[in-house]
């Protein structure tokens, strides 16, 4: 019998790795990127032609390579990083495995043009299929420039999984974002199809978050830094006015490597407990330098995910951070800001604060309150009459109570889609809860989960066959976004359209909001679109959803009527009747109940002793 195990051959040993390391054109352009930054450039340029699939080049100004590097770097596990086993736990490189650029040399066609400063002469050499095609001298800037063509060429099945243009772009983007923001100091721009979507310059942290995120951040950012012999931190957080209910803007680095950590997210949140929302997430750009003995970034391929010796002083260590900034800044408001021009210009700060006012302030009731004992509670006579209707907030008017229950009333079972709603007594409770009475008890809805759940089925219907009408707002609206969210609305763009907003470029980054669904309230139109992005940021990590799904789910959220949200009787009983004609009236997209019942027997037996 023949034996049956042999080596791959080289070529083949590249694909099957570049699975691990090149996924998509994301993956190779956080390569390049890395790699011109390893170099020592000062300043770096990504040129892309249809969000990566056709080109990606990443032209930098660092060190270049000699002809002998420049034709070593695309074998496997050729790096200049390690001599020995001991340099693994030395890193201080983005890269060191030495397995990026011969895994895209396995997956595309690769040119490459590189010189060092002593050179007259640079090198240019093409590479396909991990086979060498050409090497020759060429002039070139000090330092290299490497394009990829046509990712997956090769690799058919590959290239079929990947994303639409807009999809793959809005993963290069998060890549681009990534590695821009550990390094401030260096100039970066991003171009596709001959357009330029950002152009960072170099300079501080700050300028760079502002850069990538948004001028809204401007005002709003905390400074945090500690040090200590074991570790470092410093980098900025979100004041908490800033949380959002996606968790888009937030970015860890360790030794300025992009990692995903719950662990430490946890340490981020549990700092800001009670300053904001349980469901909400804060800003924040952070950046953690100890000793790379203390942590094994080679966990994964990507590098993202990564081990510490000791994470709980890691843990611990962050938190504290944090805390402290915050604490800071609860004290200090406007510690890394001016104060507002126009404060100052207020009578209250201008005019002196004379004996007569500090006497008429000093009898005061409001003064009394905080310095004297046993005033908390107290309550001038004159102010009595003012609680009078007291009662008010917590009793319903008689003509919303709850009836008894009565037999003959119209129910809600199995026949509810039949039922005429304008028969039934409805009264909403808390403004959130609707109670609609039963033959044997009432059902009591969630008014939020409930619009939700109409939504959601009208805008599938939607989706699915005619598509919703727009009514063409008078003075249409300019939305201006940062160039991630940018990505994201291009690539909503035409489901939305089905969906009634008709939305259209205007420039780099611009758009022009020109009609709307005739149920959005006119001037509410830039809102509704920044609220929706956001709302589809959070479902974007979601590979359960396709892409239509995730904006149908996000727009029912949005738009639907909210809990705390007073309701007139008629868009009660509306509310009702639509709910009962849904599919499925039970349940809301996400899976949360939109009523329950409470029958005459369960009542009764709650009550008993």
């Amino acid at each position: 019998m023949p034996d049956k195990i042999v080596l791959l051959p080289d070529n083949i040993a590249n694909q099957i790795a570049a699975g691990e390391v090149i996924q998509r054109p994301a993956s190779a352009v956080k390569e390049l990127l890395e790699n011109a930054v390893d170099a020592g450039a000062t300043s770096i340029y990504l040129i892309l032609a249809d969000a990566g699939k056709s080109l990606i080049q990443v032209i930098d100004n660092g060190a270049g390579m000699s002809e002998t590097d420049a034709r070593m770097c695309f074998e496997r596990h050729a790096t200049s990083k390690i001599k020995s086993i001991d340099d693994l736990f030395h890193i201080r490189t983005m890269g060191f495995r030495g397995e990026a650029l011969a895994s895209i040399a396995a997956v595309a066609q690769v040119e490459m043009k590189t010189k060092r400063a002593e050179d007259e002469a640079g090198v240019y050499i093409e590479v396909e299929n991990s086979i060498v095609k050409k090497q020759e001298p060429v002039a070139a800037p000090t330092g290299t420039s490497i394009a990829m063509k046509n990712l997956f060429f090769n690799i058919p099945a590959r290239r079929n999984f990947l994303k639409s243009n807009a999809a793959e772009m809005r993963h290069i983007v998060d890549e681009f974002t990534r590695v821009a923001m550990s390094f401030p100091q260096i100039l970066f721009t991003l171009t596709n199809n001959g357009q330029q979507l950002f152009h960072l310059e170099a300079g501080s942290l700050k300028q760079r978050i502002i850069q990538l995120l948004g001028n809204n951040y401007n005002t709003k950012l905390v400074t945090v830094k500690e040090d200590t012999d074991y570790m470092n931190i410093h980098g900025f957080v979100g004041k908490p006015e800033t949380a959002k209910k996606t968790r888009g803007d937030q970015y860890f680095f360790v030794n300025n490597r992009f990692i995903k950590s719950g662990y430490l997210n946890h340490a981020v949140m549990s700092a800001y407990q009670e300053m904001i929302p349980g469901d909400s997430f804060p800003l924040y750009v952070l950046f953690i330098d100890l000793e790379p003995t203390q942590v094994d970034v080679n966990v994964h391929p990507t590098k993202q995910e990564i081990k510490f010796e000791d994470e709980k002083i890691v843990y611990a260590f962050v938190q504290a951070a944090i805390k402290h900034a915050l604490a800071q800044f609860s004290i200090t408001p406007a510690l890394d800001f001016d104060l507002d021009a126009s404060i100052q210009q207020l009578s209250s700060i201008q005019q002196p604060f004379t004996e007569e006012k500090k006497t008429a302030a000093s009898s005061s009731s409001l003064f009394k309150g905080f310095t004297q004992k046993h005033q908390a509670h107290f309550i001038e006579p004159s102010q009595k009459s003012e609680l009078k209707h007291w009662k008010d907030f917590y009793e319903a008017p008689a003509t919303e109570s709850v009836p008894a229950t009565d037999e003959s009333a119209p129910t809600l079972h199995t026949d509810a889609r039949t039922k005429n709603f304008e028969e039934v007594e409805l009264s909403q409770l808390l403004n959130t809860y609707i109670t609609v009475p039963s033959g044997n008890g009432f059902i009591l809805v969630h008014q939020q989960a409930a619009h939700e759940r109409v939504l959601y089925e009208q805008l599938v219907n939607a989706s699915q066959g005619k598509a919703i009408p727009s009514q063409q707002s008078m003075f249409p609206s300019t939305l201006e976004l940062t160039p991630a969210d940018a990505v994201i609305l291009e690539e909503l763009m035409p489901d939305l359209q089905q969906l009634g907003y008709q939305i259209e470029p205007f420039g780099k980054n611009t758009f022009v909001i020109q009609g709307t669904p005739a149920d959005v309230e006119t001037g509410q139109e830039k809102h509704i679109i920044d609220i929706l992005i956001e709302q589809y940021k959070h479902f974007s990590n979601d590979v359960k959803f396709s892409k239509r799904e995730k904006l149908i789910r996000s727009l029912a959220k949005q738009q639907a009527v909210k809990s705390g949200m007073r309701l007139t009787e008629r868009e009660q009983r509306q509310l009702i009747t639509d709910l009962f004609n849904c599919k499925q009236p039970n349940i809301s997209p996400d899976g949360n109940p939109t009523y329950l019942e409470f029958r005459q027997d369960q009542l009764e037996k709650m009550f008993r002793s």
